[in-house]
């Protein structure tokens, strides 16, 4: 708290002043206000540079005692981290070269319509969007999975149209009916904007009805043997789509 104290100058003239106590910490010491962390701060840089001016003085001191020692010292780190350097390039360059192993034996496994046999739904989506992209389509997505709603891979054709396809993976015996064509049909071009609506199947298409009814939906159909010649040529089936 300020308090106010009185006294005469030389002059004499009373005077008086308004003075604040200051705070007394344990052992009768006058705390002073000051930052605690900026001391501590200070005398870590102090000592940071301290201890890296010695390290040069002790560096320079035994360059000028052994001049060959470190000259044998310096090449003897150089060639180390040569050494790790060539190791890690090494290192990337058998990554790299076997990423690249891995998609050649993927690229040719998707030439083969057997491979197919063995997948689930969603392994067959995915092929069949690696061969769109392998055909020069753009922008393949798969979006196959719960809700749907019979899009399963959606890509720009190479003509620009917008391709809405539905891929039925199954057994060979197990043909693909004309139910599942009016289910897609219903949805392909309301629902998902696709211009070329296409059904990619494994197996085949019950022959009659169902073939006419996708002529009539205009939904074009790709059964096992037209998947195979396009998987084998990295070409869609005659007719099918407008040749870039």
């Amino acid at each position: 708290m300020p308090y106010v104290k009185s006294h005469i100058r030389r002059d004499g003239a009373r005077v008086r002043a308004h003075y604040r106590k200051r705070r007394r910490a344990r052992g009768g010491r006058v705390a002073r206000r000051g930052r605690s962390g900026g001391g501590a701060g200070s005398a870590a840089v102090l000592v940071g540079g301290v201890s890296a001016l010695v390290l040069v003085v002790l560096a320079v001191g035994f360059v000028r005692r052994h001049p060959y020692w470190s000259v044998l010292l310096v090449a003897v780190v150089g060639l180390a981290v040569a050494a790790l350097l060539f190791a890690r390039a090494r290192q990337r360059a058998r990554q790299r070269a076997e990423q690249a192993r891995q998609w050649a034996e993927q690229a040719r496994r998707d030439r083969l319509i057997a491979v197919t046999d063995e997948m689930s739904g969603p392994e067959f989506e995915r092929w069949f969007a690696r061969l769109l992209e392998a055909s020069g389509f753009r922008q393949v997505t798969v979006t196959g999975g719960s809700g749907d709603r019979g899009a399963d891979v959606v890509a720009v054709a190479p003509d620009g149209r917008r391709v809405v396809a539905q891929c039925k993976r199954q057994g060979i015996r197990n043909r693909v009916g004309s139910a599942a064509i009016q289910r897609f049909a219903g949805t392909c071009r309301e629902v998902h904007g696709g211009q070329l609506c296409v059904i990619v199947t494994n197996s085949f298409f019950t022959a009659g009805d169902g073939v006419r009814l996708a002529q009539q939906l205009d939904i074009a159909l790709v059964d096992r043997a037209a998947l195979e010649t396009w998987a084998s040529t990295h070409t869609p089936p005659p007719g099918l789509f407008v040749a870039r």
